[in-house]
């Protein structure tokens, strides 16, 4: 009797391409034949069901081709520029050669505050939604013409994690200039070792001494941030070479169908190492392609980090990394268990307030010892509220400001009216406002200057 086979699943694939592999980092002259393959992959993917978004760097590089500049320049106003000159160009090169295979494609470009604001990433994450209801392929950038320090995401690598969860993609390609991630670097060590599968980034002991090109603000240390962040949100990511986009293809397929023969993953890959933690889990979100792969072919190089079982999404993805924080609110041991058993932050275990921000705005969550009875410090400087590190443990959005914490802080909820004159809430944040990173090694959302 023969096995009927389940239809395929339809995958959500993010591509995130940098400046180096769009553009020749000496000329600045568009990369056509890695480009051209680019576009061939992303079209079969289509063709086989799957849904594809393409993050792609790169406007400010064919900004200086355009204006025959040699180098990027370091005036913010002069690279905002260039990014004007360029995307219109990259665009428009992307338009023709996905012309040539009647694909259509869409042009997103964002900024952290385009997704700071909870209506605006529930636009763009619907917007995203209906485009590839439609079988269009977006193109997202970051907006670099207005991007400025403080609303960058820092680099397109986090952006596309970004995307990934925004879009609960099943996958996130960055491609790179290397195969994998190496225990050593490769170029100067014969004996280095390819990791292959990563299951705990805080395990993780690669050579991450690739910077990004001189053109790029990206390189391996930022891929692994972007990896920590789109794993957590239930993402599986792969860092794979750019010059060969037929791997991602190849690496979707093989993965697939290990799956469909063993009905789960092999625990060790078939060479190189493995970086994996106490649980030893490696289940994928992964389905069987309408395209068959002999099994006994070895996939590409890659390395691929296995996503957390326990996704942050939604809502909770939003408020840890789509709101930049503006302060620190210092809670103690109390208060972090009886978040963890879903209440919300009373007074009463705040221990002390970092910063300025007002109501409605985002801060950091650190847990502290509390001192029990706190006394004036020397030189008349207050008093020692907490000791120790501290540990960050989450975001939360708060119901008063700054100011007005440090003045209710420790006290009970029945407190507040008469110390404030009015009580906007019994609670510092409600739980429904709060969102905890899974694990210790949490993903960060760094914010690095346009160079």
């Amino acid at each position: 009797m023969q096995l009927k086979m389940k239809a395929p699943k339809p995958l959500t694939i993010v591509i995130k391409l940098g400046t180096s592999s769009i553009v020749d980092e000496k000329t600045h002259e568009p990369l056509l034949s890695i480009l051209t393959l680019i576009v061939e992959t992303a079209v079969k993917l289509h063709k086989d069901g799957h849904k594809i978004i393409i993050v792609s760097s790169g406007a400010i590089g064919v900004g200086l081709r355009r204006m025959d500049l040699d180098k990027r320049p370091k005036h913010l106003p002069r690279i905002q520029a260039l990014a004007a000159i360029g995307q219109c160009r990259l665009i428009s090169l992307w338009d023709s050669l996905f012309g040539h295979l009647r694909q259509p494609i869409a042009q997103i470009l964002l900024t952290r505050n385009d997704i700071a604001d909870r209506t605006q990433y529930l636009n763009a994450q619907n917007t995203f939604a209906e485009l590839l209801e439609m079988g269009v392929i977006p193109i997202v950038n970051e907006n670099d013409t207005i991007a400025v320090t403080e609303i960058k995401f820092g680099d397109n690598d986090t952006l596309s994690a970004i995307t990934a969860a925004m879009v609960h993609a099943d996958y996130l390609f960055l491609m790179t200039d290397v195969d994998c991630l190496y225990d050593k670097n490769p170029r100067t060590n014969p004996d280095a070792q390819a990791i292959e599968v990563v299951e705990d980034i805080s395990a993780l002991q690669a050579d991450v001494s690739s910077a990004g090109s001189a053109l790029g603000t990206g390189g391996m240390s930022t891929k692994i941030v972007a990896a920590r962040l789109a794993t957590s949100a239930g993402v599986t990511t792969v860092i794979t070479r750019s010059s060969n986009p037929g791997n991602i293809v190849n690496i979707v397929r093989y993965v697939q169908n290990l799956k469909a023969a063993t009905g789960s993953l092999p625990s060790t890959p078939p060479s190189g190492k493995i970086v994996q933690s106490a649980s030893g889990s490696l289940d994928e979100p992964l389905a069987r392609s309408t395209a068959e792969l002999d099994l006994a072919v070895a996939a590409p190089l890659h390395t691929r980090f296995i996503p957390s079982s326990q996704p942050i999404r939604d809502r909770y993805f939003w408020l840890l990394h789509g709101l930049a924080p503006h302060g620190t609110v210092y809670i103690d041991t109390g208060a972090h268990r009886a978040l963890s058993n879903k209440a919300g932050l009373l007074p009463v275990g705040v221990v002390d307030v970092e910063g300025t921000f007002a109501q409605q705005e985002a801060v950091r969550l650190v847990v502290v010892d509390r001192v029990p009875k706190a006394t004036p410090q020397a030189g008349g400087l207050a008093p020692k509220l907490w000791e120790g590190p501290g540990m960050e443990v989450g975001r939360a959005l708060v119901n008063y400001s700054a100011a007005e914490i440090m003045r209710i802080k420790g006290v009970r909820s029945s407190e507040i009216q008469g110390l404030l004159g009015y009580a906007e809430s019994e609670y510092v944040a409600l739980r429904e406002n709060i969102s905890f990173f899974v694990r210790e090694s949490r993903p960060v959302t760094p914010s690095l200057e346009l160079r």
